[in-house]
């Protein structure tokens, strides 16, 4: 499949440049998605974060050399582009569990990552309701939250926001702000391009983004957009996470669609975290 074969070729050019700066935005243009888009979906499919794979596949590489030649620690960490030996070390323990130094004593203990390729598994073994959508483009009002360009770092950093914004009491005060379909608390992705990435906690409104007692707020406007959507429920959120791996896993290999370059968005339906009703809106674009 194409998917597949262009997502491989994207990790060759990681393994291509391991001992260079790698590119995640390169990586993505190759995979043709957003580079927020490749660093999670790289996430979901391969079960490990894109970063830490990518250090593991360099400590291995670096175990290897210290092995088979005379090469100074001091310079595997400049080649592998760290800034001290120190930091280089602290890597290369994290993944054997022992210190450069050691790499080259017979019968020390060490963990080879091989390189990752991406083929296809057969599930099928649990439905999965969805629907396609076609929505013009339309504004949302809210607050906003920077966004890393380390997509790992976000998946902390989110939930501690909603935490953040649950405990303000804003909840009940966006959604009287409501005017349009869907009719919920929005989650929103703006994470295309090179362009600042940001999330919102929002709603679809046409209001002005003023509210007594809800200072702060701001507006983005989302572009039109075919857009698949799942619906969910469960507990909150492993539920929302376990749905989106399985869309990008199992729903969006073999639907005959891709990433369109558009925000990712999550509609919450109600307010019990426990019992959560929810749906993932997923932005697609026909295979070329």
């Amino acid at each position: 499949m194409e998917w597949l074969e262009r997502l491989n070729s994207a990790m060759d050019y990681i393994e291509e440049h391991l001992t260079e700066n790698i590119r995640y935005d390169e990586a993505a243009r190759i995979a043709c998605c957003s580079t927020f888009h490749f660093q999670r979906m790289f996430s979901y499919i391969a079960g490990v974060p894109l970063s830490e794979y990518i250090r593991r596949r360099r400590m291995t590489m670096a175990a290897f050399m210290l092995q088979q030649s005379d090469v100074k620690v001091i310079d595997l960490a400049m080649q592998f582009g760290y800034d001290s030996p120190t930091a280089f070390n602290r890597a290369f323990q994290s993944v054997h569990n022992v210190p450069p130094s050691a790499a080259r004593e017979t019968g020390v203990p060490l963990n080879s990552y091989p390189p990752i390729s991406f083929h296809i598994s057969i599930k099928g073994d649990a439905k999965m309701d969805y629907r396609i959508e076609k929505k013009d483009a339309f504004r949302i009002i809210g607050l906003k939250t920077p966004l890393s360009k380390d997509v790992e770092k976000n998946f902390q950093d989110v939930p501690l926001f909603w935490q953040k914004v649950a405990q303000s009491g804003a909840m009940p005060k966006l959604m009287a702000l409501a005017d349009g379909e869907p009719k919920g608390i929005l989650g929103v992705c703006s994470c295309m391009g090179d362009e600042t990435w940001e999330y919102y906690i929002s709603v679809i409104s046409n209001l002005p983004a003023e509210c007594d007692g809800l200072p702060g707020l701001s507006e983005y406007t989302v572009p039109a957009c075919t857009w698949a959507v799942f619906p969910g429920k469960g507990a909150m959120p492993e539920a929302i996470q376990e749905l989106e791996k399985r869309i990008v896993t199992e729903w969006l290999p073999s639907s005959g669609y891709e990433y369109a370059n558009a925000p990712d968005i999550e509609v919450y339906l109600n307010a019990d975290m426990q019992n959560s009703l929810f749906e993932v809106w997923l932005p697609i674009i026909k295979k070329a």
